[in-house]
């Protein structure tokens, strides 16, 4: 049972930062939605779904790239990538917004209860769900390969493969840039103080209305990145995509604290390892049930998550 994990250990545990660092960045959009408001963003799943769509549109139709074109190389090839992460950050991260605005604002200043405004978020969930399933017919959608996935090097017998080393990296520096904006920047400060206390940010002259698009915005971008990512490294995506990855993104958030950024990171890692060791030994079959159990068992013995710490109260 524990031979395949054995002989390709290596391999595995690449391949499980590649996809722990795609959780890091989802999960990113629940934590930091649920710092400032205390809810959880339940359409984040389909910001993710559409992102994936962005990046596509941009390959197939912004460089008419087709499943028989040759992949890109040199400068090309960087135009290509950057261009495919910039519109599938600025949709996600449009979509972010239009989440904000639906389902959050206006319950917010009418005052109603948390329940309400979740309900409403599951709804927007399901519509933009919907409004994709009717644009794709319910069909998988390919993407296609402008990255050739050539293999750079070879370590303790593990195949580094380009679009793994790219998503690694690129996950990490935008992680890095998302931890130091809240941390040393105004609107960072204005973030976390109206997570420690919005009546006394409101009073101290902090425009929540802002702070509080700002979050989903910043949400959204980093969902756009790892929806660019994925799409990298998977080649694939489908309406309905964004419930597994959803699940298992805030499967990640849980697991580190929610409401931790850092704590974010950690369990992103953490999770995506776990996957990826657990389908070597169980089956593939096995990888969605190997996320479920692992939410369960967080809930039942570690509710506050391996940090506990919320957005407010992050260290350096």
């Amino acid at each position: 049972m524990f031979a395949v994990l054995i002989d390709q250990f290596w391999s595995l545990t690449i391949a499980g930062i590649a996809l722990g660092f795609i959780y890091v960045l989802v999960s990113l959009g629940y934590t930091m939605v649920y710092g400032v408001l205390r809810m959880i963003n339940f359409a984040n799943s389909e910001i993710f779904m559409w992102g994936t769509f962005g990046a596509i549109v941009s390959n197939r139709d912004l460089f008419k790239y087709t499943q028989t074109s040759e992949p890109a190389t040199g400068l090309k090839l960087l135009v290509v990538l950057l261009t495919g992460l910039l519109v599938s950050m600025f949709i996600a991260a449009l979509t972010a917004v239009f989440v904000e605005f639906v389902a959050y604002r206006r319950l917010r200043m009418r005052g109603t209860n948390r329940l309400a405004t979740l309900i409403s978020a599951i709804g927007v969930s399901i519509a933009l769900a919907e409004v994709m399933r009717l644009l794709t017919d319910s069909r998988p959608v390919g993407s296609p390969r402008v990255l050739e996935k050539i293999i750079l090097s070879e370590v303790w017998g593990a195949n580094i493969r380009l679009d793994t080393v790219i998503t690694i990296i690129a996950a990490a520096v935008i992680y890095f840039i998302l931890e130091r904006f809240i941390k040393l920047s105004r609107m960072g400060k204005a973030i976390r103080a109206v997570s420690q206390n919005e009546d006394a940010a409101k009073l101290m002259g902090v425009n929540l209305n802002r702070v509080i698009t700002v979050t989903f915005l910043i949400g959204g971008l980093a969902t756009g990145a790892a929806a660019f990512f994925y799409v990298t490294v998977f080649e694939y995506t489908k309406f309905n995509i964004g419930f597994t990855m959803g699940l298992a993104a805030f499967t990640a958030a849980v697991l580190g604290g929610i409401g931790n950024i850092r704590g974010a990171f950690w369990g992103g890692l953490s999770l995506g390892l776990l996957e990826v060791y657990a389908s070597a030994v169980l089956g593939t079959q096995w990888k969605a049930v190997t996320v479920f159990v692992v939410l369960v068992l967080v809930l039942l013995f570690k509710p506050n998550g391996l940090f506990g710490e919320a957005v407010q109260q992050t260290r350096a």
